[in-house]
């Protein structure tokens, strides 16, 4: 489907947009174009790859001018910017209202006027019971994601999500703190050994995309079924493999706007999940304006159903958790002792 087809990714200078980027350099695609506010960024990307087919566009999503003028021409959009940081979020949240809700609402606004046929919008799994700013952003963008999704039965755009747990060695996740922290010397830090999160390398998150392009329907969310590890296991498997198992280990305690697990699904997306092999997809609702109906009779079911989180989901052991972080490239690299990058 993406022969001769042009793409755009928002945010594609981060580790999302790059994974997509490479996925799709190398295949039939006509052109891919990079939006984003760095330029910087831009510039190593583009004497990275020094490729024809790919563009570079300076702009903001919270300027939906500065998106049409890239869109011109663009048939599908891979929508990754946002501010992902949870504490930059809760010091200033109506920048991640900006970011988050509003810029997700031009990409697709700027999308229909220029007659894009798919979006992908990139969510979270804290977007699921939020308790803090980034998730409460991300949350309210899949509500306008579904939002606008339902007034587009007579155009031609497909808009439609996916959700994500951690990605492995992304940038600010825990895995390149802990390996800086012990080629430093210094301890790991631990917030609650039996905090649980779910795993998946980058390849997977691609492949999620990768899935809700070709299968996606207006308003869907597409689900991973991710396994999850307790951080006690994530840093004794990092250890092991590295052969540390007496780096000493200090437990600082839960930080500010964090959960002990994370979700994927809440109870009422259960409901209206369908399963498919490795997805899920939680399909919209589509209640309109006139929803007395959904007041005056309840959903048995939804009392009987379950949450999908990282409690509850496949639970790694050490040997397990070791056999997922050998998928990826800089743990090997590190291992062999070749020089090697964590994922940006």
């Amino acid at each position: 489907m993406f022969n001769d087809k042009t793409l755009l990714i928002t945010g594609g200078t981060g580790s999302f947009g790059k994974a997509v980027l490479n996925q799709f350099l190398h295949s039939g695609i006509k052109e891919i174009r990079i939006f984003s506010r760095d330029e910087k960024k831009q510039d190593d990307q583009r004497r990275k790859y020094n490729n024809p087919k790919l563009k570079f566009f300076l702009g903001d999503v919270r300027d939906i001018d500065s998106i049409k003028n890239a869109l011109r021409g663009v048939d599908f959009v891979f929508h990754a910017a946002a501010l992902k940081q949870v504490p930059s979020c809760e010091f200033h949240p109506m920048e991640a209202v900006k970011t988050n809700v509003l810029g997700t609402e031009n990409v697709i606004e700027a999308s229909i006027q220029c007659g894009v046929k798919r979006v992908v919008c990139l969510s979270t799994d804290k977007a699921v019971y939020p308790i803090n700013a980034m998730g409460i952003s991300k949350a309210m963008m899949e509500k306008v994601m579904v939002a606008k999704s339902r007034n587009l039965e007579n155009s031609e755009l497909v808009v439609c999500g996916t959700r994500y747990g951690n990605v492995m060695a992304s940038r600010g996740s825990v895995i390149p703190l802990f390996i800086e922290q012990l080629q430093n010397g210094n301890p790991f830090t631990i917030t609650d050994p039996s905090m649980t999160r779910f795993m998946m390398t980058l390849e997977e998150a691609v492949e999620l995309v990768l899935y809700a392009f070709q299968n996606g329907k207006n308003g869907d969310i597409f689900v991973h079924k991710a396994p999850s590890a307790t951080i006690e296991t994530l840093a004794k498997a990092i250890l092991d493999l590295f052969n540390k198992k007496d780096h000493p280990i200090n437990i600082i305690g839960t930080r500010h706007g964090e959960k002990l697990f994370e979700t994927l699904l809440s109870r009422e997306e259960m409901v209206n999940a369908e399963e498919n092999g490795e997805y899920f997809r939680i399909l919209p609702d589509l209640r309109d304006l006139n929803y007395g109906k959904f007041f005056e009779q309840g959903e048995i079911k939804i009392s009987k159903s379950e949450d999908y989180n990282s409690h509850n989901t496949t639970l790694l052991d050490v040997e397990g958790m070791k056999s997922l972080l050998l998928k990826l490239e800089f743990i090997r690299d590190l291992i062999d002792g070749k020089p090697t990058e964590y994922i940006d």
